[in-house]
């Protein structure tokens, strides 16, 4: 099989834009992972996105994915014509999100008889299916998939499909990649950032920016840090300037207690590092960072919202709460660094979980069927329910 994967923005070649944000997005993370995978799988995979920049190659193959890239002003109008000339051999459509230039790619799949599946990846894609033209033909698509329950719930209120046009299947990771760290390996990695053996060590792992929540989390530590000044805040990840220098700031105050990291290209190493996980959004999709660390074995304390749902159950592999209520977060992280036997059986718990909802190894195989069919024809339609 051929699969047409149509995506906004694909290997926009800078890693960080003016603002200091990390360009790639969870959707082009997923469109990757996801490529490797059907390539793994024995298909043949293009990306259409944008042309974004005068000197990004108007075609590259990059990992062995064939990566197409529209012109501005008629993007819509020349994927059409690749899929009549070029890559007239593609024999599924696969969308990421809701990119304008796709709604083109959707008629002319749906005239060939082309199936066309879509995937949304957060709530704020969810599109009102009646609302305007463009979104008429999104609601064209011959199948669609969510990543969480609540865009499976957003797709039937605002959308109107029926439940069988629907399926929840999350995107996954690869779990072979997140290893238990051993002790000696530990140690090492700790001392590297010069923290002790035997301190508590709690981690953030997202962008630096509001919607996580990084105001919230520097009050949570000022509440943990004054109950146990031993104990060390890992915070990895690119982001707004100003949340970071209030970061380091917070460090400066709390005995240079915060260790703010900038990006990272191998963040695999600290989760090895850490004891707790810790992700006080405001709104996520299904956070790649939570399956991540759970499948590091850490418990995570995450905030009580869509898509974390799906992820934490309370006191099996972590904690959810209120959001923005700092205190409630920073009791159940004290009771996690206080609790050697409790944090084991939670991680644990957490890796069994990613191991048989979330891993690559039996998801890819089911992403691969409803692109191919543009229908569920598994006899199951959600993937993530334990």
């Amino acid at each position: 099989m051929h699969v047409g994967l149509i995506i906004k923005d694909y290997a926009a070649g800078t890693e960080f834009n003016r603002d200091g944000l990390p360009t790639k997005s969870g959707a082009e993370f997923h469109a990757e992972n996801h490529a490797h995978e059907l390539i793994r799988l024995g298909h043949q995979v293009t990306i259409f996105a944008k042309k974004r920049y005068f000197r990004m190659k108007s075609r590259e193959n990059i990992d062995g994915i064939d990566l197409v890239r529209l012109h501005e002003p008629s993007r819509g109008a020349e994927l059409v014509l690749r899929l009549m000339t070029t890559h007239r051999d593609v024999d599924a459509l696969y969308i990421i999100g809701t990119p304008p230039f796709a709604v083109w790619a959707i008629r002319y799949a749906k005239r060939r008889g082309i199936p066309v599946t879509l995937a949304l990846t957060g709530k704020m894609e969810i599109f009102d299916a009646h609302a305007n033209w463009r979104n008429r033909i999104f609601a064209e698509c011959s199948h669609y998939i969510a990543i969480s329950h609540e865009i499976a719930a957003g797709y039937m209120s605002r959308a109107g499909f029926a439940t069988d046009r629907i399926t929840v299947l999350p995107q996954g990771i690869m779990m072979q990649k997140f290893s238990l760290a051993q002790h000696e390996e530990r140690k090492r990695l700790r001392t590297q950032w010069n923290i002790s053996e035997n301190a508590p060590v709690l981690l953030f792992l997202a962008r630096v920016v509001l919607n996580k929540g990084i105001d919230t989390l520097q009050d949570i530590w000022r509440i943990v840090f004054a109950r146990c000044p031993h104990a060390r805040m890992l915070v990895v990840g690119g982001g707004v300037e100003v949340l970071l220098d209030q970061l380091r700031q917070l460090s400066t105050e709390m005995g240079d207690s915060v260790i703010v990291t900038g990006e990272q290209k191998h963040p695999h190493d600290f989760y090895r590092m850490a004891d707790v996980y810790i992700l006080p959004s405001r709104h996520e999709g299904l956070p790649t960072s939570v399956i991540e660390a759970l499948s590091s074995g850490l418990p995570a304390v995450v905030s009580d919202i869509g898509g974390c749902d799906d992820l934490i159950e309370n006191g099996f592999n972590g904690y959810r709460v209120p959001v923005e209520d700092a205190a409630a977060y920073a009791e159940r992280v004290i009771e996690l660094f206080e609790n050697v036997e409790l944090r084991r059986q939670m991680g644990e718990n957490g890796r069994a979980f990613v191991a048989s909802h979330l891993d690559d190894a039996v998801l890819s195989d089911k992403l691969a069927s409803i692109i191919q069919h543009g229908k569920n024809v598994l006899g199951r339609h959600d993937f993530l329910k334990r």
